[in-house]
This record gives C-alpha cells, structure tokens and sequence, in this order.
C-alpha cells in the first residue's frame, strides 16, 4: 500500500495492522513547491497480490504534535515538521521537558514560543515556555541566543501587559548576566532596550534598563558615561517619585563617586538613597548593598568601628539570603578588625558558625593578612599579597586599606630597628627586616621628609644617619603665650576705644 500527503498535511495514526506487515519498505520525497510530487511513503505486503501493493490513502487532519510519533517510528523526518510551530500547551512543555538533551528542549521551547494563538492559555504557557528557555540557554551559555530571543519576542510583548514584559525582559537581561565574560554585551544588550522601549513608550522599563546599563558601565569603569546617564535618570526619577527605584540609583551614584574618589558627593548620595528608603519598604537584599555601602564610605574615612558595624548589618542580610555578596561582607569585617589593631578576634570569627559557612580564599587571604598583622612580620604581609593577590591586590577596597596598613607597619618595625644607632648601614637594615635594599633606602627617604625622624642619608657610604632630636627650649613655649596674651589685651583695648568715640 502507498500512503501519499502534503508536507502542510496533518496526519492521523496509520490505520494498517502491524500484525499483518512483514517488511516495510520506506520512501520519502518532499518539497515546499506545490508544483512537485507530495511526500510518498509505500509499505510493501507480500501477502497481496501485486496490482494492490500500492494504494493512495488521503491524510485527515490532525495536528503535528500527535503526526510527528509515527512519522518518527515509521523513520520519516520532515524538516518543514521541525519547524513548524508547536502548540502552547502544557502537553508541550511536558515534551520539552522529557526530552533527552538541552539542545532538543530548547528546539522544542523555540517552537512553542511560535504558536500564533493569543488565548490567553496560550501566552500564559507561552511565558512559562520564555522563562524555561531562557534557563536552558543560560546553562548552556548561549548568550547570544538570549539577546536575538528578546529581538524575536518583540511582536509578543505587544500583546501582553507591561508590567509581564517588563518581568520576562529583565529576566532574560539577568540571565545574560550570569554567563561569565559577557560584560560588553550586556552593554550592548541594554543599549538595544533603551532605544526599543523609547520607542514603544514604556517609560517604566527603560528607566530601569538605564538603571542596569548604568551599573554596567560603573563596573567596566566607564565614569564618564555612567554619570551623564545617572544625573538625567535621577532627575526624571525625582518627578516621578518612584522610591524604590531612586534608592537603587542613588547608591549607584555614590558608588560612581566613591570610585573617582569624591568622598563628600559619595556621602551626600548614600544620604539621599537612605532618605528614600526610610519613606517606602526596602527589600533585605537593597538593604544590605546600603549597609555595605555605608560601611566603605565609613572605613575610607579611618572609622573602623562604625565600619564594622555596618559590615556585620550587611553580612547578616546576605546571608540569609545565600547573596554571594555575604562573603564581601565577612571580608571587610575582617579587614576593620585588623586595621583597629585587633587582629587575635579575626581567628574567632571564622571560627563561628557563620564564618565556617564561607571558608574559602577570600577568608584564607584575610586570615593570613592577620597572621602577618599579629607577627609584626613583612616578609609573612608580602607573602600574603603574593599568595592570595585576586583576593588582596584586585579588590580596590581591601588594596586601598592594605596598602596603608604595610606602610604603617614598615614605618613601625623601621623606627624599632634604627633606634639604636646614631649611624648605621642600609643594607644591614635591609638585612634584618628581610627587604631587598633600594626599597628600605626609598622608605627611609620618605619617612626623613615626612619628620618621622630626623635624619640623613649618605648614598656614596650607603649609610643611615639618625641625629638627636633637638631640644626644645622651655623659653619657646612661654614667650608664645605672652605674645598671645598681649595680643588679646591690645583687642579688648581697641574695643573700648571704639565704643568711647561712637
């Protein structure tokens, strides 16, 4: 028998018995030209006489998702099958997800996503398709495919509400943002949303793809651009009032100017996005990126004290919510109880049951810092920083503090060990404190012209001269104050003189 259909033809299951078929012999032939001959499959019966072995049965119509099974266990593949839409049902997110690959979900996802009905079953199922296939994509880390699927789901978001696109766009930009190396393309993808949402009118979700594009440029420490993005954003926010928003860009603000180095700007932000959280309910994770950013802004201005208590405030609201940012947090706990001289309690709060949960390298590194700190020791510090440098040297704010706290500890240990000479060699210095020769020479220069001690340094001898501090004569002091006296004396004087004449 001979069983003949279009490729736009839906199939309904072969009515011939499998019991009665003794081989089957399979032909197929296929076009999208309706001029040339339809798809052919001819099943050969040795059991009927020769002038009925072929015979054309019309396909009734039944849709491809219930054709595809048998085409695919008589072993016909139809490419226009494949790819053809699949119907947004939950049948069919079932498919994708039996299916025996990622790749195959996501062919199977693509499909549904394609079905023209706008029922409102449909783009209800046709959401939960986007969501799950931007998962499969972002596992597979196919980050291009996410950008040109916001490009494809165009012509859908102009039949959904708002508030849905503005969820499924943010969410596929989020997705982007955990496939690693894809900084400049998410700039690019934003970018893209600006313009699309500007043109479409959804003032909402352009001011927080701005919001996101500006974090962006913060972070591949583009300034300029970023300041000139925040300074129209908030404006436009502020007329508006959204709250929640303005809390978000204002720390993005103060981060920008903390990071050009604007303490007073970078304070005066931190302000107003606190001004605007205390009016509205600010989300735990929100609340921590603002505790956390108090506590830099507080430990960049030597308050350690208060920065510690900032830090712990966040450590707590990031973890308990498993937010990587948790482990900053201990990080610069860390850090404040070093800096304040109190480096014995770091070993007692990785030990806590809160520090054991982010055991790893950032606390290997805090903790090895501490170690020197306790030691006194340069040759440990520097072997820290060379041991542990993406942890130490590549977080700007852990360097900034580190790189001031050697210094500290170098002009410590140098004062300690040229106190006892009036003359001494450089490089015995050089040779007691385990440093190469020229960079004690540099420090000791420096600590001379800063008047940490009086001294000399004689390069053609290679020594150190430390002179005697001088005295100060107990004459100095008394006459100051006279002088000062007088001076108040003649002030009151020609206050009375002026009253009299008046």
């Amino acid at each position: 028998m001979a069983l003949t259909f279009t490729s736009s033809a839906r199939l309904q299951a072969c009515d011939i018995p499998s019991r009665r078929l003794c081989r089957a012999t399979l032909g197929a032939r296929q076009s999208v030209d309706p001029g040339r001959p339809p798809l052919e499959v001819r099943l050969h019966r040795p059991s009927l006489s020769d002038e009925h072995a072929f015979r054309s049965i019309p396909a009734p119509s039944l849709p491809p998702e219930r054709a595809a099974p048998h085409l695919l266990s008589l072993g016909v593949t139809m490419s226009s099958m494949e790819s053809s839409y699949l119907p947004a049902t939950t049948e069919s997110l079932a498919k994708a997800q039996e299916a025996k690959d990622a790749s195959e979900s996501i062919s199977i996802l693509y499909r549904v996503i394609q079905d023209p009905s706008s029922s409102a079953d449909a783009l209800r199922t046709k959401e939960v398709a986007i969501t799950n296939l931007t998962n499969y994509l972002t596992k597979e880390n196919r980050a291009e495919e996410l950008r040109n699927l916001l490009t494809q789901l165009r012509p859908f978001f102009a039949v959904i509400p708002k508030a849905k696109t503005a969820k499924i766009v943010r969410g596929i930009i989020d997705a982007v943002a955990k496939i690693p190396g894809t900084s400049d393309l998410q700039i690019s993808l934003c970018k893209e949303m600006v313009e699309w949402t500007r043109a479409e009118k959804r003032t909402f979700l352009r001011q927080r793809v701005e919001a996101r594009l500006a974090a962006l440029l913060l972070e591949n420490q583009e300034y300029t651009e970023a300041l000139a993005l925040l300074t129209s954003l908030i404006k436009e926010v502020r007329r508006l009032d959204d709250k929640l928003l303005l809390v978000d860009i204002d720390l993005l603000e103060s981060k920008l100017h903390f990071s050009l180095r604007n303490l007073p700007k970078a304070k005066a932000s931190l302000t107003a996005a606190r001004t605007a959280a205390n009016a509205i309910y600010v989300p735990p994770a929100q609340q921590g990126t603002i505790d956390l950013q108090s506590g830099i802004l507080h430990a960049e201005e030597k308050d350690y004290k208060t920065a510690y208590s900032y830090f712990f405030e966040a450590f707590e609201a990031f973890s308990a919510l498993e937010d990587p940012k948790a482990i900053f947090s201990l990080k610069y706990m860390l850090l404040c109880k070093i800096m304040v001289n109190q480096a014995d309690d770091v070993a007692g709060i990785i030990s806590s049951k809160a520090g054991l949960k982010y055991l790893g390298p950032d606390v290997d590194a805090m903790k090895a810092v501490a170690d020197a700190y306790s030691k006194r020791s340069l040759k440990y510090f520097e072997t820290a920083l060379r041991d542990y440098k993406s942890q130490l040297e590549e977080d700007p704010i852990v360097h900034r503090h580190l790189s001031s706290l050697y210094d500290t500890l170098l002009e410590q240990n140098l004062c300690r060990l040229i106190e006892p000479y009036s003359r001494v060699e450089i490089g015995h210095i050089a040779e007691m404190i385990e440093l190469p020769v020229d960079h004690v020479e540099k420090k000791l220069s420096q600590m001379i012209l800063d008047k940490k001690f009086a001294g000399t340094l004689d390069q053609g001898a290679g020594c150190l001269i430390i002179f005697e501090d001088p005295k100060t004569e107990e004459i100095f002091p008394a006459t100051l104050e006279t002088i000062s006296n007088a001076g108040k004396v003649v002030d009151s004087l020609y206050m009375r003189s002026a009253k009299i004449m008046a």
